[in-house]
């Protein structure tokens, strides 16, 4: 399977509200979302010859506090790691959406 600029699939928000649900009931002592700010996914979409994103899953050793990890990928579906990388994204639980049917409410 190769991967490009149209990778992914568009799901409806039922399917999302199922998925996020099933995750948080089977795990909810665990991180629910993560938030990135819009100018430092530019810093890594604007790079050249970046057609998407990498989301490694990671953890501070430290903190042992969940993360994710973001690297461009190019056109040979290869990382950017000689470009920008982002981590320290915004957890949930600290700073949740109030209103989101994304969440899972008792």
């Amino acid at each position: 399977m190769s991967i490009s600029s149209q990778s992914g699939k568009v799901i409806t928000l039922e399917q999302a509200i199922e998925y996020t649900h099933t995750y948080q009931s089977e795990h909810p002592e665990k991180t629910k979302s993560f938030f990135v700010g819009l100018d430092k996914l530019n810093l890594i979409l604007s790079q050249n010859d970046c057609i998407g994103l990498r989301i490694y899953l990671g953890e501070d050793p430290d903190s042992s506090q969940a993360n994710m990890v973001l690297v461009g990928v190019d056109s040979n579906q290869e990382d950017l790691t000689k470009g920008t990388l982002l981590e320290e994204l915004v957890p949930c639980p600290r700073i949740c959406p109030k209103k989101s049917e994304l969440i899972k409410r008792e």
